[in-house]
């Protein structure tokens, strides 16, 4: 994510948008991926367990909330994520012995190049083997340009499934999250919002939905979700992305889901 965020580039993007917070965060996001998938996974360095450079930024991250005595990710200010920034920059340095690239070429055909590399890697060869999957297909990269989830409170990002995966019930389910880009989502990073009463559970009985906060968005997305399963006649896993209101669809697929779900979703 964020492919492209150079000393040169960043200015122009803080004119654009206005939002200087914005862009540093986005920034830091980019330096943790890029250090942990590109610079060091593709690279073939294998930390000890624990220790890995993302752990290490991650770990940098928290120290600074702790002593700017913060909670979350979105209280950090623009000037302590410029601070940030340099802070990863110099871990990333220290401990992988590569500075971070401050090109955007460099950028883009080393996340690229990370891409095809993935596919040989140890867990990716495992996962073959025991699926049956043969060995030269290979994988493809896509190139998309950016929209930004984390713009604000006007922006959020999500993942969602045309029925309950653990049940195959024909009802809208998912999770959102306000101001956040989609790694926070499927890495657990945040306490996830329901994106309906649907989808409710215990634990965040307490947390807004999508369908409150945003109703004409969650309208829109609802259209589209029964679109797809119609076209593709099969329960749809998708991601999606609300930049200052607008809604984008990123991605959608089969969605995984349960035997019990499995068979309720064949019948109906």
């Amino acid at each position: 994510l964020n492919i492209g965020l150079t000393s040169d580039t960043i200015p122009g993007l803080i004119r654009k948008t206005q939002d200087k917070r914005f862009v540093y965060d986005a920034y830091r996001r980019l330096i943790t991926m890029y250090a942990d998938v590109v610079m060091e996974k593709a690279a073939g360095i294998e930390a000890p367990e624990g220790r890995g450079i993302r752990e290490r930024l991650d770990k940098k991250l928290e120290e600074l909330k702790t002593s700017e005595g913060i909670i979350s990710d979105s209280q950090l200010t623009s000037e302590n994520l410029m601070t940030l920034c340099e802070e990863y920059k110099l871990l990333i340095q220290s401990n992988l012995g590569d500075e971070f690239p401050d090109d955007a070429q460099s950028q883009l055909w080393g996340g690229i190049a990370a891409i095809f590399k993935s596919w040989n890697g140890k867990r990716a060869v495992s996962y073959r083997n025991i699926e049956n999957i043969p060995h030269e297909w290979g994988t493809a990269v896509n190139v998309q340009a950016m929209v930004f989830g984390n713009m604000g409170h006007k922006s959020a990002t999500g993942v969602a499934f045309t029925r309950n995966p653990a049940t195959g019930e024909n009802k809208f389910y998912g999770e959102w999250l306000q101001n956040a880009q989609g790694e926070d989502v499927v890495a657990g990073l945040r306490t996830p919002n329901p994106l309906n009463e649907a989808s409710r559970t215990s634990e965040d009985r307490d947390l807004q939905m999508l369908d409150s906060v945003m109703p004409d968005i969650y309208a829109k997305l609802d259209q589209i979700q029964n679109k797809l399963e119609k076209h593709y006649k099969n329960m749809q896993d998708i991601e999606f992305t609300i930049q200052n209101n607008h809604l984008w669809m990123l991605q959608t697929r089969t969605g995984k889901r349960n035997g019990v779900a499995a068979v309720r979703i064949a019948v109906e």
